[in-house]
């Protein structure tokens, strides 16, 4: 028994260090998707919202995430620091007899790296013209308040877990949650500058490294071995397994459905799509990834590969809300996809499930938009949330940070990349 909960809560620890390469994933994804007079803006933020969501989760969002049995089909929790004798024991034979299979110092950090990476989708879609400071607030709240609140509702026994509602890793928990509040943020923001002209053109402003990122994609990848698998909560080697497995053909059909719908569309192999469509099949798999087969996670990744384009395509010329990595897309849309999965394949499927996922995937999504919406249009009225249109220009390398990401020369007032 004890060797066993050693095990157990060491696989927790592990998938803790997966996921926490997670945000180096995201950090070198919008790296690599953002103008390279915005990198150090971009890893600024990504530096600070891991810092800030394990403060603010540990003084605030972990027990208003996990109050406990008393709080049970509640809509929310209790707030407090998180209580560390809870987490302290030195009879493991004792807690493996009781039914636990890791620590509360494990099951804290774990979470937390949860909490930290639902804020991080935030950042790439507000990317090259968001004010610094308004950005950290807004995160501070939402890893604080929001995200705690709708993670309660299912994963710390709340209304939506008494309902049947399933989301194993958080395709709506943690991606769509971060997806819509994305939205809203953009909404609110407002489009870059030459992005969308007079004429009704959209003007493509491209990332300056693609290298980046499709470095940023396959550290998330590998990261989401610790998201899915670690959401076992146990070393149980056939759960593990599955998850992995799960996890990869999802990935996988999702960048190959991301390639044959980018080439209908656009008549070209785009890169880009396919990295998102990669991310999509992540998404769409993590509500249900330990009650897939092989074959039914493969048609829930190309699915969500398929998506992928069409989606961008929409927010982006439809609506014209500018989104420079595709977060609402990646994270919001194929969040609710994969959420709905689990009511349509797998070992929940039926009507009655399809409609509680789609109750809570609802749920959740609007409670993050509109949440998302009052703490940026307070900030908005406030502090204002947008640079102004020079520094706009000049980078916000410059603007906010007084640095670049590279070597630079000046010439006629365009930064350049030198030859040095």
């Amino acid at each position: 028994m004890e060797a066993m909960f050693t095990v157990n809560n060491l696989w927790i620890l592990v998938a803790t260090c997966l996921v926490f390469i997670m945000h180096l994933g995201f950090a070198s994804l919008e790296a690599g998707f953002v103008q390279r007079k915005n990198v150090v803006n971009i890893l600024f933020k990504n530096s600070m919202i891991i810092s800030i969501g394990l403060l603010t989760y540990f003084f605030v969002g972990y027990n208003l995430m996990y109050p406990g049995d008393d709080y049970a089909g509640g809509f929310i929790g209790a707030f407090g620091v998180m209580d560390w004798a809870a987490g302290a024991t030195a009879d493991y034979a004792a807690a493996a007899e009781a039914g636990a299979t890791y620590t509360g110092y494990s099951d804290f950090i774990f979470q937390a790296m949860f909490a930290a990476t639902c804020a991080t989708i935030v950042s790439g879609a507000v990317a090259e013209r968001v004010k610094l400071v308004p950005f950290l607030i807004f995160a501070t709240v939402f890893v604080g308040l929001s995200y705690p609140l709708t993670g309660m509702w299912h994963w710390g026994g709340g209304w939506l877990s008494e309902m049947g509602f399933y989301d194993f890793a958080g395709s709506t928990l943690v991606h769509a949650a971060g997806g819509f509040a994305a939205l809203a943020a953009v909404i609110l923001l407002g489009a870059r500058r030459g992005k969308y002209r007079a004429d009704g053109t959209v003007t493509a402003i491209p990332g300056h490294s693609m290298p980046l990122a499709a470095i940023g994609v396959f550290l998330l990848w590998f990261g989401w071995y610790g998201f899915n698998g670690g959401s076992v909560l146990s070393a149980d080697p056939n759960g593990v397994s599955l998850v992995f497995v799960t996890t990869s053909l999802a990935a996988a059909a999702g960048g190959v459905a991301a390639f044959f719908m980018g080439y209908i569309l656009f008549k070209s192999y785009d890169l880009s799509m396919v990295l998102n469509g990669i991310l999509g099949g992540l998404v769409g798999i993590t509500a249900g990834a330990d009650l897939m087969s092989g074959g039914e996670a493969i048609i829930i990744g190309l699915i969500a590969g398929t998506i992928i384009p069409l989606s961008i395509v929409f927010f982006d010329k439809t609506l014209r809300l500018d989104d420079p990595v595709g977060a609402t897309s990646v994270h919001g849309v194929c969040g609710i996809w994969g959420t709905l999965a689990v009511g349509l394949f797998g070992a929940s499927a039926g009507m009655g499930q399809l409609v509680t996922q789609l109750i809570g995937t609802l749920a959740v999504g609007a409670f993050s938009f509109g949440t998302s919406f009052l703490i940026f249009s307070a900030l908005k009225a406030t502090m204002g949330i947008r640079v102004d249109e020079e520094e706009e220009i000049r980078g916000l390398d410059l603007g906010e940070h007084d640095m670049h990401a590279y070597t630079l020369s000046k010439e006629d007032g365009v930064f350049q990349l030198t030859s040095d």
